[in-house]
Parts: structure tokens; sequence; C-alpha cells
């Protein structure tokens, strides 16, 4: 009776250092709606996470088409990672709807808006206004690697909040990116510091934060208003300010209409040049820091 009863005790104990162990290497199961959020989400989670993206970094951000995996990632999700200021107004609810898991709700530690804190540029007060893709203000906010910052520090309270026994380790996560945006920041300022007075055209108002940050002018935009197809007229008027402006380069993302720039290009003498919002949008950019990079030297060289 005792080897049988101490084989039991031994396999008791055994089991329970078993179960510890896999509590102690559980991940945060974390879903991030848009690829910047995700790749800032990885700077803090690291390994400590396993992550998925729902938009694809050639998607246009205001309307994602739902894919299959979307419900069943949110269901099962420790931390769901939204921009807000309505960018993902039009599809991330109704998915939302479906997937009935309270750890997510608005208000739960689960929850990080990004947008919270973040001061947007062009608050809309006009109710004509209100049908276009920037109803609150411009929600593209995180090409300014400051806002990239707080948002961080968001994501980092919130994993520590969910993930207490960890709290250290993304918060020291969340300093080191803060300490190389801020060092970054200033050589990218030095890069672009000489183009304040250049003009460049981009085909939607994505670049507000950026060119704010960077004191640059991106203020031709071949939609009249954001999200409002090119009308005929607007595209006239269009032409002739980046023909008094001297410009030559349209910005343009991927999920953008390239063919109508490069008419507008040809009739301005400019050139089209690939930019993104999200980082894997153009090629070496698989981080935010190499996003931003990318984004400042195309910038420069589209200015010059």
């Amino acid at each position: 009776m005792r080897p049988n009863r101490t084989n039991r005790v031994r396999y008791t104990v055994v089991s329970l250092l078993l179960l510890c162990s896999v509590a102690a290497q559980a991940k945060l199961h974390v879903v991030a709606t848009l690829p910047d959020l995700g790749s800032l989400a990885r700077e803090i989670g690291k390994d400590k996470i396993d992550i998925v993206v729902l938009g694809k970094a050639n998607d246009d951000p205001h309307f994602v088409q739902a894919r299959p995996n979307f419900v069943t990632s949110l269901r099962d999700a420790d931390v769901l990672i939204e921009n807000g200021a309505e960018l993902e107004a039009a599809w991330l609810p109704p998915v939302l709807r479906k997937t009935d898991n309270p750890k997510i709700d608005v208000g739960k530690a689960g929850r990080v808006d990004a947008s919270q804190g973040i001061r947007l540029i062009e608050s809309v007060t006009s109710v004509a206004l209100s049908a276009e893709a920037h109803p609150r203000g411009n929600p593209h906010f995180i090409v300014d690697p400051i806002n990239a910052a707080a948002v961080a520090q968001h994501i980092a309270k919130s994993f520590a909040a969910v993930d207490p026994a960890s709290a250290a380790f993304y918060d020291a996560n969340y300093r080191k990116f803060d300490a190389v945006i801020s060092a970054k920041v200033r050589g990218w300022r030095a890069v672009l510091q000489d183009l304040q007075d250049r003009h460049l055209a981009a085909y939607h108002d994505s670049w507000a934060y950026f060119a704010h940050r960077f004191d640059v002018k991106i203020d031709v935009f071949l939609e009249p208003k954001p999200g409002s197809p090119p009308t005929p007229a607007h595209l006239t008027e269009a032409i002739q300010k980046m023909k008094e402006y001297s410009i030559k380069a349209i910005l343009v993302e991927p999920y953008q209409d390239r063919r109508l720039a490069e008419k507008i290009g040809r009739s301005t003498d400019s050139r089209v040049v690939d930019f993104s919002v999200f980082p894997g949008g153009i090629p070496n950019t698989d981080s935010y820091v190499n996003l931003i990079d990318q984004l400042v030297k195309k910038f420069a060289g589209a200015a010059k």
C-alpha cells in the first residue's frame, strides 16, 4: 500500500509542477486591428504574447474586409488593441458583436483604445462633414512617432494589468522603445529640416501628424474630402495647386488608385512615391521604427 501511496503523491506533485510551469509560460493572446498597432504590441510584449493582426498592410484601414479568423481570434483574446477615433467604425463593431468576450469590452483592462489622450487634428464641427472618413478628426495619428510612443505606453499598461507577473518586463520594453523614438526623432528632424518650404501631394489625408511633427507640407490631396472619390472638378483644382507649388511627387498608399495618381503625375511633371502608414506596406519596413526611417528617406528624396 505504501509504494502505491508514494507513487500517487509523486504523481500529484509532478502534475502540479507541470501545471505551474504551463501557467508560467502562458502567453497573452493579443489582437491588434491594424499592422502599426501590431508592431507596437510586439515591441512591448516580445515573446510573452501571441498576436493576431486583423488588417493587412495593403488594406484600407477604414474598410477592412472581415475574414473568417476575426471572430475566433477575438473570442480568444486577452487584449484587443484598436486605433479608435472611428478609424475602424465601419468594420470592427459588427465583428465584436459576434464574439461575446467580456475581457475586451470597452473599459476593461484588455481593451486598448490607442486614441486615448491623443489630440486629434482637424476636429470636425460641421454636421455636413459627418459622412467623411474622418468624422471625429484625422485618425492617422500613429505616423507621428511621439504619438506612437504614447500608444506603446497604453499597451504596456494594459499588458501589465492583464498579466501583473510580467509588469516590469512590459514597462522596461516600453521605456526602451520610448528612448529609441526620442533619439530617432532628432535624427529624422535633421534629415527634413531643410525641406520645410517644399510641398508634396498625397492621394488621401493620412499624413497630417507626420507633417506636423517634422514641419513639412503635405497639403494637396487627390480626394476632395477624406474618403470621397476624386472628382474631375477637384482634380483640376489639385493640378493647378501642384503647378503653383511646383510639387514634384504624389504620395500613394498600397490600396489607392495608383493609375489615377500616375495620370495626374503626367499632367504635373511629378512622380508617384509609394508611402504607407503601416509596417510592411512598403519594402524594408518590418518594424515601426524602420517604417518611419523609410518614410523620412522617401519624403526627403521626393522633396529635393
